[in-house]
């Protein structure tokens, strides 16, 4: 099993974070959240120095999907907590972070993904954290679609169609 690192969140999500991590079956408590700093640090926000701790939420998660088969991608926009079907696929993004423009660039958010295929019961094919920028390090594995995380909005804006979806 290999040790996961989750981004530090702020004070004042620490709570829903927490019961989040209970319903989504993490593990996580307050307390790991507010876990102490290593002896070797010597940052005054308690981070390493290669380490930037600051994440911010939002409400949308911002998602790029590709149909393998077609070879039409498209991108939506999701709602923390609101199931959305792209093709057999049915998702719901629980957390969606992003750190501040200030610091180094990261999107992450947890998704929860099921395959829902006619006349079968519909099948988990991925749970957990993507990061936009490595997108490959924790992906969906499916033989149809493809799916990652572009970015974290704070509102669903009305968006233009994608040049990509008027090629074929």
């Amino acid at each position: 099993m290999r040790d996961v690192t989750f981004p530090t969140i702020p004070a004042s999500w620490r709570s829903v974070c927490a019961v989040l991590a209970v319903t989504v079956g993490l593990g996580l408590s307050t307390s790991a959240a507010r876990a102490a700093p290593d002896e070797g640090d010597t940052s005054a926000n308690g981070a390493t120095g290669t380490e930037d701790t600051h994440y911010d939420p939002f409400p949308v998660a911002v998602l790029r999907t590709l149909d393998k088969i077609t070879g039409r991608a498209h991108t939506i926009q999701v709602p923390v907590d609101q199931e959305t079907k792209f093709g057999t696929l049915r998702l719901t993004v629980k957390a969606c972070y992003k750190r501040p423009p200030e610091d180094t660039p990261e999107t992450a958010a947890f998704l929860i993904i099921y395959d829902e295929k006619p006349d079968e019961p519909p099948e988990k094919v991925f749970s957990g954290w993507m990061f936009a920028s490595s997108p490959a390090l924790s992906a969906l594995e499916h033989p149809v679609y493809d799916l990652w995380v572009l970015d974290c909005e704070k509102k669903i804006t009305k968006q233009a169609p994608d040049q990509d979806d008027d090629q074929d």
